[in-house]
């Protein structure tokens, strides 16, 4: 990596912007789908994937072999019910072998894939953005896993010229048994020959938190060069074929292109894991790890936060999954110092040693953008560009704006030529709207702290500004483990104040009241008195933009439909903010009158 220039306007006034090269790229296939047709004969036996079924089996699985003659076959019923860039596939249900094989048989033949979030269908009422998204993206074809549950969507959104597949058909959906029953003929082979690196794989949609979703283009070029990038930086994906036990959803970066990527590149396994970083959903992903041990293990702070206390109190479990582990990663947002911590400890229990934790930086528009490739304990660390990736760092207010270049970018916004301008800069460098800084300018090569979103940073009434990530960072560890997240409240205002989201089980544990509702637990004096003393510790001797003067214990679950809070638990700072101003008034009222609100400490 060349060395840059200084990372930071302390370092130099005049200094515009700045550069640094992740090196090169190794060679990458044309099509998403070669791998698959190499390890498909190659290792026609080897497990590619698998599901939970119910009865003694517990596991469905599937070879590479018997992958790539389904992908075939399906490829064939799509390309016959003229399947095209125009009239692209919808899937609109979860991870399954059966939504992964449609994804491979319509990438196989140049039609583009697109999976959507299945809140839009499941968890709306009106339908807005799942309308949104098939007003954009006109789709041929939709498969859902379970007819019966998404009739209520597919009766307000598919008309006739919309084909419907269902795993578990109910009335008007074909079955996907009947569409893998079509004989592959050589038009297959010859719509593979024509898929180039620049041809649509997938489209990716962005959380639509600020407005309708964008439909971001990943072509095959992004994904395969992103695989070969992560396994050149990641040398033991080559010395052993990956095992994966993942949740992370398909229709977001990391779970669809990292994880699923993987198992195809490197010809692994992926244990598709149904369970989710919720107090209920992590129960499942602990029954999924005691029966499979994972090499690489991937997943987001939450569901670290989650799966942590698992694994301290279930000796099972703990073996089970330390057991094979090679490498951890997480990405997304920061990992609390207290749940790296805790991970490092119980590595230590099993195997004598810690297992390695990398980080990790992706977007729906870049894939996986940034990655660590030693281990470190130093909080927003995300490394430094992976290799055939340019990054401009360009000053910004009080930040530094991280901009790319490289194969694994995308090339716009599906049908959006206005969106997909004011994306790239001059020179053609996406915009990220992330702030980045290096971890010491001298050295470039130990690479960049993730700075925050700019989009969700903002100024006191002082003009003093706020750096909401790196404040989040710290009131969600110095809180922990009682909280789950922190807005930052206070733009425009004389003083910080801020929205805590709870962590429903561990407010239990602490307060001996496992049956205790949000409601009860936002009025409780006992944990009022512990909010108030940590925060009156928290604000000693800090700044007015680093020191929060009230809080507001929410009583209610934030919403995913909503935008509130995404798949993959992240809160969506600023939409929070603007969505709940009934709730900042409470905050500054003079006196403070509502009885969630926690005041420090005298």
């Amino acid at each position: 990596m060349s060395p840059p220039s200084p990372a930071s306007p302390s370092h130099s006034q005049h200094a515009q912007d700045h550069r640094l090269q992740g090196g090169d790229v190794p060679d990458y296939p044309r099509a998403m789908t070669q791998r698959l047709v190499h390890w498909a004969s190659e290792t026609p036996q080897q497990t590619f994937l698998a599901e939970r079924v119910d009865g003694p089996q517990k596991w469905r699985t599937l070879t590479f072999g018997d992958a790539m003659a389904r992908v075939t076959c399906l490829a064939q019923a799509l390309l016959d019910h003229g399947l095209s860039a125009e009239r692209p596939l919808m899937v609109l249900s979860g991870n399954s072998i059966d939504h992964a094989l449609l994804a491979c048989a319509a990438m196989h033949v140049g039609i583009p894939y697109v999976p959507v979030s299945p809140s839009y269908a499941l968890l709306s009422e009106d339908f807005v953005k799942l309308r949104h998204v098939m007003a954009l993206v006109t789709p041929g074809m939709v498969f859902v896993d379970n007819e019966s549950r998404f009739s209520q969507a597919l009766a307000a959104v598919c008309d006739d010229n919309i084909t419907c597949v269902a795993s578990a058909p109910a009335q008007r959906s074909l079955a996907l048994a009947s569409l893998a029953a079509t004989p592959a003929s050589a038009a297959v082979d010859a719509a593979h020959v024509c898929v180039t690196p620049d041809s649509v794989a997938k489209l990716l949609f962005t959380s639509g938190s600020t407005g309708m979703p964008k439909a971001v283009i990943n072509t095959h070029r992004m994904l395969c060069s992103n695989q070969a990038m992560l396994t050149k930086r990641l040398g033991f994906l080559e010395q052993r074929k990956p095992v994966l036990v993942d949740w992370l959803p398909w229709h977001h970066t990391f779970g669809g292109n990292t994880i699923l990527g993987m198992a195809i590149h490197n010809g692994g396994t992926l244990y598709i894991d149904d369970g989710n970083p919720t107090a209920q959903g992590v129960r499942r992903t602990a029954e999924n790890l005691r029966e499979v041990s994972p090499t690489f293990y991937c997943n987001v702070p939450k569901g670290f936060e989650a799966l942590v206390e698992h694994l301290r109190d279930d000796d099972t479990l703990r073996a089970a999954f330390f057991r094979h582990l090679e490498m951890m990663h997480f990405g997304g947002a920061v990992l609390p110092g207290h749940v790296r911590t805790a991970l490092e400890t119980l590595g230590r229990q099993s195997r004598g040693a810690p297992v390695p934790m990398l980080s990790g930086l992706g977007s729906t528009e870049a894939c996986l953008a940034f990655c660590t490739d030693d281990p470190g304990d130093i909080p927003g660390l995300i490394g430094v560009p992976v290799p055939g990736m340019t990054l401009k760092l360009v000053a910004t207010d009080d930040k530094w704006e991280a901009r790319l270049k490289g194969l694994n970018v995308t090339p716009g916004y599906w049908r959006d030529a206005q969106r997909t301008h004011e994306a790239f800069d001059d020179e053609g460098f996406y915009c990220t709207g992330d702030a980045m800084r290096l971890l010491d300018p001298d050295h470039p090569e130990r690479g960049l702290l993730f700075d925050g979103r700019l989009s969700e940073n903002f100024k006191l009434v002082t003009g003093t500004w706020v750096n909401v990530g790196t404040l989040r960072l710290h009131l969600v560890e110095h809180f922990a483990p009682l909280v789950q997240d922190i807005v930052v409240v206070g733009e425009g205002r004389d003083y910080l104040t801020g929205f805590v989201v709870l962590n429903l089980p561990a407010c239990q544990q602490h307060l001996g009241q496992a049956s205790a509702s949000l409601e009860a637990l936002a009025t409780n004096p006992e944990l009022h008195q512990w909010f108030a003393e940590r925060l009156a510790a928290h604000g000693h001797g800090q700044s007015s933009s680093m020191r929060l003067d009230r809080l507001l214990l929410l009583d209610q679950p934030l919403s995913a439909d909503q935008g509130e809070v995404t798949d993959k638990g992240s809160v969506n700072q600023r939409l929070v903010r603007e969505r709940y101003p009934n709730l900042v008034a409470c905050l500054y009222a003079e006196p403070p009158r509502d009885a969630r609100i926690v005041l420090p400490a005298s």
